[in-house]
């Protein structure tokens, strides 16, 4: 009987890439199928990017060390040398591995439920890309078996590049007077952020450290994240409150009376404290990126990172500066930007910390609070949230059947006209009227349909959310969101 290859243990796992990296139960992540995934890196990748060698990272899930253990036996069972870092930010990874011209693994699920977890992958030049997945979906490679090997202790000077990309090109009086509140929860870098922004000169107050993990979702945060951040706020008297997702590549940041911001607004702001002239963004995100006349060029892409990435690369040869980010945070940089006379390095994967100190620096030298920041910027309002345990085949059957019949659409949120279709590019995306939009996907990491909204106030944007997912809810036969 002849062994089974790369390409069909991953396929026969259920393990799928989403929007950014492998997603799938713990389970399937067996020794067998992480080594799998570790052949086809390096036996697809290795001769394009010139890499010999593999740092390998992790957040704090509880599954993390296991399966961070399964890659590393199996790279090193194929005499890859493994620099392992143990928990640390993702882009704190993806920048020791740029700089040093290595590959690099993560072992994290993000913000996805505890049961779940993932991998992503860097070649020595950045994130792989949907180009680079496939080539590894279709590694025939058989495996071989190998020997289980305990993980080397942590190499904790991987952080430093990081760090000093940060406190390097940021004045260390940057918060000097400010409190500023860490929600911590279980991020994996939630120790740096602190130690970070101390040397920046901010009273740093430590809130909500968690030793259980918390799937920390930046674009569907719970009703006692908000209800936490007004309370933190005003109890600590804070200037400003900040967190991330479970890897530390999304961020999360509230205004001094505890208002969570949305994504792409913190990456509208932080593009515009680095001076990027051309940006690449998803098509959920706020269109106040054009109508607010900052930016050269907008191009808009399918949700992922590998897209944003994709089309970045572009913008980077037609203009002096050019970034990207997500609706649910997290900014790319796409060329090498100079900022207080000091360069950063370029870094084209989500990162959360780049945006927090970038919009600090804007709120310095204009001398204004984040709030009223945001009051200038914000010409649109966004809101989004999730249906779970929705999986991806009855997401797309039903957005199928609502491309046949929006005027469904329509009666659930009180509209004149059936509903005009905006684009069909990632789910489905529908112009209600000159003010209202609503957009439908599936989510590419977990069994989730995700809503996205748009409108000219917070409340209206928000009612639509509310209003479309619990109208699905019952369609589906669930329970409604909230009730």
């Amino acid at each position: 009987m002849t062994s089974a290859n790369c390409a069909q243990l991953i396929a026969q796992s259920g393990i799928q890439f989403g929007t950014s990296g492998a997603r799938g139960l713990n389970s399937q992540f067996s020794a067998k199928v992480c080594q799998a995934f570790m052949l086809a890196m390096t036996g697809q990748l290795q001769a394009r990017y010139g890499f010999d060698e593999v740092v390998l990272g992790m957040d704090n899930r509880p599954s993390s060390p296991q399966i961070a253990q399964y890659c590393a036996s199996a790279l090193g069972a194929q005499g890859i040398k493994v620099h392992f870092a143990g928990v640390l930010p993702t882009p704190a990874l993806a920048l020791y591995a740029q700089q040093h011209g290595l590959a690099a693994v993560m072992v994290t699920g993000s913000h996805i439920p505890h049961d779940r977890n993932g991998l992503k992958f860097y070649h020595p030049q950045g994130e792989i890309d949907k180009a680079d997945e496939a080539a590894i979906l279709a590694a025939r490679t058989v495996p071989e078996p190998f020997e289980l090997q305990p993980l080397p202790a942590p190499d904790d000077t991987i952080c430093s590049p990081y760090v000093a990309r940060m406190l390097d090109a940021f004045p260390a009086d940057l918060c000097a007077g400010l409190t500023i509140g860490v929600y911590q929860h279980t991020s994996a870098g939630r120790d740096l952020y602190v130690s970070v922004l101390q040397a920046l000169g901010a009273r740093v107050r430590c809130l909500g450290r968690s030793d259980t993990f918390v799937p920390v979702d930046t674009e569907a945060l719970s009703e006692q994240d908000k209800i936490q951040a007004r309370q933190w706020c005003a109890e600590h008297q804070l200037d400003l409150l900040f967190s991330t997702d479970g890897d530390g590549d999304r961020p999360m940041i509230a205004d001094h009376s505890g208002r969570w911001l949305r994504g792409d607004i913190l990456g509208l702001l932080c593009a515009k404290a680095l001076g990027i002239e051309a940006l690449s963004v998803p098509l959920n995100c706020n269109s106040s990126l054009e109508h607010c006349g900052e930016f050269k060029a907008v191009l808009r892409t399918r949700i992922g990172s590998p897209y944003v990435i994709e089309q970045l690369s572009i913008l980077t040869e037609q203009y002096r500066t050019a970034g990207g980010f997500e609706a649910n945070g997290g900014f790319l940089l796409g060329s090498d930007i100079r900022i207080h006379g000091k360069v950063i390095e370029r870094l084209p994967t989500r990162d959360a910390l780049l945006p927090l100190l970038a919009i600090l620096s804007l709120l310095k030298q204009l001398g204004v609070t984040l709030a009223q920041l945001c009051c200038q910027y914000e010409r649109r309002f966004t809101a989004s949230d999730r249906l779970q345990g929705v999986e991806k085949a009855s997401s797309t059957e039903l957005l199928a059947a609502l491309s046949e019949q929006p005027q469904w659409l329509a009666e659930v949120v009180s509209c004149n006209a059936v509903p005009r279709v905006l684009s069909k590019l990632d789910g489905m995306r529908f112009a209600l009227d000159a003010e209202r939009i609503v957009h439908l996907r599936p989510s590419g990491n977990a069994p989730e349909l995700r809503c996205y909204a748009e409108a000219s106030s917070q409340q209206q944007a928000q009612e639509l959310v509310s209003t479309v997912l619990g109208a699905l809810a019952q369609r589906l036969s669930m329970p409604v969101p909230g009730s």
